[in-house]
């Protein structure tokens, strides 16, 4: 059971008052004992006092002697008191209580040695002969200044107490202190408690969500401050839940505007989010917060994409297809709540208007082919024909005329590897063999340039299973692009394997491309010096068609360049294509 601040406050001051109450008592009782017993004393010295002149009289004489010992019997008597008379040699002479005859020499005793040194002597120790704990005062008897013996007053310390009415006194006097002492123990208990009661409701309050809680205390101490701190602090939470309150109606308005469908699942795969966008992409007007992603989303396709987002870093991009419908689907994890964000992007009209660009450029491209090989042919027949002054422009008919041929090549084959019509032909392929292959083809173009080819294949190459046909023309492309923005220095070709992959590097020491131009070298007719292009007849496609034929196998490219010192592509392709 859960005991209340003011209980233990008031238990702690209670158990202070008593210890204290106790201790007083106790201090008090041992200086009145030790007063009392001064006082005892003082009266056992004086009771001696008065007996000296009697007493040294009497033991001149062996018949005062006699009459002493009932004298002192009598005396001891009437004053409660046992006094006893020794002479100078420690003899008992008369005691009021026992036999003098068989009682031992005294004159061992503290007091009584004391006594005989002329001073007076008080001490308490146990008596043999009473077999009881004794106080004891001794005074010298002198007769015509000499010593003449020893009258010592005694008193049980058993019988040494308190008077019955001091004690009462002490008690009421404790009980009196006691109780105004817990009156104020319980006053101030209560006014620590009834603050921290009040801030405990309110805290109590605003945890409920009930924002309107508030303490108001009084006095000017650091309750009063916690109060007003924490009214401050209620005030400005309810100021910020308004505040977020709003941002979040905000925020949903703006998310259920969206064109894109957006779904939020939490680390149970329960969905806890989703806009209508989603709901109207997926068919269901219906609520789906609270249902398993992989009943509400349904496609296989949905459930692989938030898997890999839900154990891989990166987070994955897909075209995924509903009904008849391309979406394109990213999926984020927020690690710190451990969730994923699906979002669906309605492609569909891009991918129309890609179909109708490739179609358009796949069937310009074929009814090109044939005008164009005409006109060549044309050309070439009419260059023999012609004078010198006139074969300079077919020349330049015949030049033109390639490079549109190039072009529409190009272009047919971009066409292919972007639709994936052509596919991939796999087999296991000698990677080391066809880099010597595809070198040779350009050896002498090298040469001309006085340029250095050099191939370096490292050793444990395992084979790859690929496309060889387009793993060359990639090989192709890429040196081809080499040689042609080089004018001297090397260009060098390299494969090793790295992990489950292989690395094929293609570096070169041309010209090279500003940093700010390296993100657009991949599309097609992007070309960065026009001039050069026009010169070396080159079509704009050769690094658009790479990076297909990158992708078709699942691989990565990579560019490093910078002016006046060349450029470098790293190609990182697996060992086996994805399916």
């Amino acid at each position: 059971m859960k005991s209340s601040f003011f209980i233990r406050v008031f238990l702690g001051y209670l158990l202070v008052i008593l210890m204290l109450s106790g201790m007083s008592l106790l201090a008090f009782s041992g200086a009145f004992v030790e007063l009392y017993r001064r006082t005892l004393t003082e009266n056992l010295t004086n009771i001696a006092s008065a007996l000296k002149d009697d007493v040294s009289a009497s033991i001149e004489s062996p018949e005062g002697r006699r009459r002493l010992e009932g004298q002192m019997k009598r005396l001891g008597s009437q004053l409660r008191t046992r006094i006893t008379v020794i002479d100078p040699a420690g003899s008992v002479l008369a005691d009021s209580e026992n036999d003098p005859a068989r009682m031992e020499n005294h004159a061992g005793r503290p007091e009584v040695q004391d006594a005989l040194k002329g001073r007076k002597g008080v001490a308490t120790r146990f008596s043999s002969t009473m077999n009881q704990e004794v106080l004891y005062v001794a005074l010298p008897l002198e007769k015509n200044g000499r010593l003449a013996g020893v009258v010592r007053t005694s008193l049980f310390v058993k019988d040494i107490k308190l008077p019955g009415n001091l004690l009462r006194n002490i008690g009421v006097m404790w009980a009196v202190f006691s109780l105004l002492a817990l009156i104020v123990a319980v006053i101030v208990s209560r006014s620590v408690s009834r603050p921290i009661r009040e801030l405990t409701l309110a805290a109590q309050r605003l945890a409920s969500g009930d924002f309107g809680a508030r303490v108001f205390l009084k006095g000017n101490d650091e309750f009063r401050a916690l109060a007003d701190t924490f009214n401050s602090t209620s005030r400005g939470l309810k100021s910020a839940f308004d505040e977020l309150g709003r941002q979040k109606a905000e925020l949903k308005s703006i998310i259920d505007s969206l064109r894109e469908g957006l779904v939020v699942i939490n680390k149970k795969g329960e969905v806890i989010y989703c806009n209508e966008s989603l709901k109207s992409i997926l068919g269901a007007p219906s609520g789906i917060e609270g249902q398993l992603y992989w009943e509400t989303l349904g496609q296989s396709r949905f459930i692989e994409i938030l898997e890999r987002a839900r154990v891989g870093k990166i987070s994955p991009i897909e075209e995924v297809e509903i009904d008849g419908r391309m979406f394109l689907c990213s999926a984020a994890r927020i690690d710190h709540e451990d969730e994923i964000v699906l979002v669906l992007h309605d492609i569909t009209s891009m991918k129309e208007i890609e179909k109708i660009k490739r179609d358009l450029v796949s069937s310009v491209s074929h009814e090109l082919r044939t005008p164009l090989t005409s006109i060549k042919g044309f050309a070439e027949t009419l260059e023999e024909e012609v004078d010198e002054k006139a074969r300079h422009y077919v020349e330049i008919i015949k030049r033109n005329t390639d490079r549109l041929i190039n072009i529409v090549r190009d272009l047919l084959l971009l066409s292919q590897l972007e639709e994936k019509a052509a596919g991939l032909e796999i087999e296991e392929v000698d990677l080391a063999t066809l880099a010597e292959r595809t070198i040779h083809i350009f050896e002498h173009q090298a040469k001309e340039k006085d340029l250095e080819l050099t191939l370096d294949i490292a050793e444990g190459l395992p084979p790859v299973k690929t496309d060889p046909f387009k793993i060359e023309q990639m090989l192709i492309n890429l040196l081809d692009n080499a040689i042609k923005y080089t004018d001297s220095g090397t260009v060098s070709l390299s494969i090793r394997p790295v992990g489950d992959r292989v690395v094929v590097e293609v570096r070169d020491t041309g010209i090279g491309m500003p940093k700010d131009k390296l993100s657009r070298i991949f599309e097609r007719f992007y070309v960065i010096d026009k001039s050069r292009s026009r010169k070396t007849g080159g079509t704009g496609l050769g690094l658009s068609i790479v990076k297909h034929i990158v992708l078709l196998h699942g691989g990565d490219i990579e560019v490093e360049s910078a002016p006046g010192k060349g450029s470098s592509f790293l190609v990182t392709l697996p060992l086996s294509p994805p399916e």
